[in-house]
């Protein structure tokens, strides 16, 4: 299993959005990092998704649904998408400034390389975000 971070600004496609719809294909990056990221997604892959620019947040969950295909939005075909499902969101938002603060996440890619759009997590990475989003004393949160 592969776990990914993919950061989208809220005035362009929203969670809520995503939720509604019950699909979100990711289109327009034009970073080659990023494309290579979005190359190496595969069906079935878990994806934490972040409100970029004004909100700063890891709000939601989705699964790949339809790995790398050509960006509808150019004929260069260098340029992908990926399509997404929502799973859920999370219980609380984890914003960026509680990923900063905490040590087991010095090295997450969106603190090291803030302006990625989509970016690969380690499995640890990846479930300290899950745990700080829920607030349960089972999980070490104030309840």
């Amino acid at each position: 299993m592969k776990y990914w971070l993919v950061k989208f600004s809220p005035k362009r496609t929203p969670w809520a959005e995503i939720v509604k719809t019950g699909v979100f294909t990711i289109r327009g990056v034009r970073s080659p990092e990023a494309r290579n990221n979005l190359k190496a997604m595969e069906n079935g892959n878990l994806v934490l998704f972040y409100h970029s620019q004004y909100e700063l947040r890891v709000i939601g969950l989705l699964e790949v649904i339809k790995p790398a295909f050509q960006d509808p939005t150019t004929t260069d075909p260098r340029w992908v998408s990926v399509t997404f499902k929502p799973v859920k969101p999370l219980i609380e938002p984890v914003t960026l400034v509680q990923s900063k603060a905490d040590p087991a996440l010095v090295d997450l890619p969106l603190i090291r390389q803030p302006r990625l759009a989509v970016m690969p997590l380690t499995s640890v990475q990846f479930q300290k975000i899950l745990n700080q989003s829920d607030p349960s004393p089972e999980k070490g949160g104030t309840p």
